[in-house]
């Protein structure tokens, strides 16, 4: 699941970024890499990250072990599969692990609701001779282990970069004049794509410096009623008197009205009596 820790080198020997490694978390005997050192910036980052020890670094020896591994998974991958289908149980397998010092085989799953795999256990557990670890996962999490590539061209976010799925609605679609098609908004996983919420703080700020939509203004023409929001241009589309529309940059605007929006106020083209 590409979790993010800090972990400690039990020869207290530098570790350069890239390295691969054996190491020991909660779970087991794994495999890692180093990505930097952990800084107390860099932990500040983290939001309660899981801590463990550094064996050594990984030999020839350990990389072929692990290759078999891999190549073992895949077996015990159908033989998960052959049970949940005799069993009848509804969920989707999704991945199987098998930690590096086989403390145990984890089996990732997703289910619409609660699942009794009791018996899947100990069916597996006697296939596999040790531990099953169950963990049922959303369809964020099953774009994150297995996704590859986005509709960018570059490898999904979740998969790289990403150590938490931040909340995305439509609205961060609509202020970005995003196309609403849910086919061209939603990543591998079916929902909003995570990329919506990376600029939507920024639009915020830029939108809080436009006056907003039914305001009235002035600007070099007469006055006019703000319609819509050209929000990285600075820009506002505005309607003129005469019914024109026009498109009229913030620094061009020679005055805007102080109570900002107008729903009770007059358009341009109407009389105060």
């Amino acid at each position: 699941m590409r979790v993010l820790g800090i972990f400690a080198p039990v020869d207290e020997r530098p570790y350069p970024r890239g390295t691969q490694v054996i190491v020991r978390t909660d779970r087991g005997l794994e495999v890692g890499e180093v990505l930097c050192e952990a800084t107390p910036r860099a932990a500040e980052s983290l939001r309660s990250p899981p801590r463990g020890q550094i064996f050594r670094e990984m030999t020839p020896e350990d990389a072929n072990e692990l290759k078999r591994l891999r190549a073992q998974e895949r077996q015990e991958y159908q033989t998960c599969l052959q049970c949940i289908e005799k069993l009848g149980l509804e969920m989707q397998l999704v991945d199987v692990e098998h930690l590096f010092g086989g403390e145990r085989v984890v089996v990732y799953y997703l289910a619409e609701g609660r699942v009794d795999f009791r018996e899947l256990v100990r069916m597996l557990a006697s296939e596999f001779q040790t531990r099953i670890e169950m963990r049922q996962i959303g369809v964020r999490d099953e774009a994150k282990l297995m996704a590859d590539f986005g509709d960018c061209g570059k490898d999904v976010c979740c998969n790289t970069h990403l150590t938490e799925m931040p909340p995305v609605s439509m609205k961060m679609a609509k202020l970005q004049k995003a196309t609403l098609d849910p086919t061209k908004i939603s990543g591998r996983c079916g929902r909003l794509k995570c990329c919506l919420r990376y600029e939507y703080e920024m639009y915020e700020r830029l939108q809080h410096d436009l006056p907003p939509i039914g305001s009235l203004v002035t600007t070099a023409e007469g006055r006019a009623k703000v319609v819509g929001h050209e929000i990285l241009a600075s820009q506002v589309l505005v309607e003129t008197e005469d019914r024109r529309r026009k498109l009229v940059c913030l620094s061009n605007l020679v005055a805007r009205d102080r109570t900002g929006t107008s729903t009770n106020a007059p358009t341009p083209t109407e009389k105060t009596p």
